[in-house]
C-alpha cells in the first residue's frame, strides 16, 4: 500500500495485508494506521474510518526458567551473562528499564532499585535486588556512584538492544534452545515465580509494574501445581485404602 492515499485503503486491503513477525508486531502496525484514520477523520479529510481487526495474539508460555538458565550460562558472552541473571531476578523490562539502569538509582542499603520513568505511574516503581544481583552490580559499578550500570564501549550511551539480542541468538543456539524463547521470556519466569511463592497478584503487579491485572493474571498458572498435588494426595489416599482393604499395607498383626 506504499502510495495510497487514505480514502483508497478499504476495511479489505487492510485484512489482506501480511507481515513480518509475530502478531504483536503486526497489531502495532495496525494501531497505528488506526490512529492515522482517527486523526484524519478529526482534520475532516475523510468521512468515514474503515474498519478492520487486529491479529490474535497468544501470551508467552515458555519461561527462561532455572533449566535454560544453566545451559545458557556457560555458552552466554558477557555482558549476556550478566543480564540473564538480572532478567531472572528482577523482572525487569530489558531495554526500557535494565539496560537504562543508572547507578544513582540504586539503594545499595535497602537492596532496591528505583525505576524512575515508565509509561504509566504503575512502572515507576522500587524493584528488590536478589543476592546474587547485588554481587553483580557491586562488581559493574565498582567505585563509581553515577553513569550507566550497563555502559556501552560508545562514550556516554548505554548498551543497545541490537548487541544483546545478536548474543543471545547466539547463545540460545549454542545451547540447543528453541526458537521461541527470547529473553523477555525471563521476565514471564519472574513472574511466575513471585506468583507461586506468594499467591499476592497486588505484590506482582507493583513489582512489575503492572496497572492492569488482566495482564498480572497469567502468573497464576502456578495454581495448576496445586491442583496436581491435590489429585496426587487423592490417588495416593485411594491406593492406600484399597491396599488396607486388602491387606497389604505391611500393618497386619499375625496371630
Amino acid at each position: 500500500m506504499t502510495g495510497w492515499k487514505l480514502d483508497q485503503i478499504t476495511s479489505e486491503s487492510v485484512e489482506a495485508l501480511h507481515f513480518p513477525g509475530s502478531a504483536a508486531n503486526a497489531n502495532n502496525a495496525l494501531r497505528t494506521l488506526r490512529r492515522m484514520y482517527s486523526k484524519a477523520k478529526d482534520w475532516k479529510l475523510i468521512g468515514e474510518k474503515p474498519k478492520f481487526r487486529l491479529f490474535k495474539e497468544w501470551g508467552r508460555s515458555l519461561n527462561l526458567d532455572e533449566q535454560a538458565e544453566q545451559r545458557l550460562l556457560p555458552v552466554a558472552d558477557q555482558p549476556l551473562k550478566d543480564i540473564i541473571v538480572a532478567m531472572r531476578d528482577t523482572g525487569l523490562r530489558n531495554v526500557k528499564e535494565l539496560y537504562a539502569m543508572r547507578i544513582e538509582n540504586i539503594d545499595w542499603k535497602r537492596c532496591v532499585f528505583c525505576v524512575p520513568e515508565s509509561k504509566t505511574p504503575e512502572g515507576r516503581r522500587w524493584v528488590p535486588i536478589s543476592d546474587r544481583f547485588l554481587e553483580i552490580l557491586k562488581r559493574r559499578c565498582g567505585d563509581r556512584r553515577e553513569g550507566w550500570v550497563w555502559q556501552s564501549r560508545k562514550k556516554g550511551k548505554h548498551i543497545g538492544a541490537a548487541m544483546v539480542n545478536r548474543m543471545w541468538n547466539q547463545a540460545r543456539e549454542k545451547a540447543g534452545l528453541s526458537k521461541d524463547l527470547v529473553l523477555y521470556c525471563a521476565r514471564h519466569d519472574f513472574g511466575t515465580s513471585v506468583m507461586g511463592q506468594t499467591g499476592n497478584l497486588k505484590l506482582v503487579m507493583d513489582v512489575m509494574g503492572h496497572s492492569d491485572v488482566g495482564t498480572a493474571v497469567r502468573y497464576q498458572h502456578p495454581g495448576t501445581e496445586m491442583v496436581r498435588t491435590a489429585i496426587n494426595e487423592r490417588n495416593s489416599s485411594a491406593r492406600f485404602a484399597a491396599q488396607v482393604q486388602n491387606g497389604q499395607t505391611g500393618n497386619q498383626v499375625s496371630d
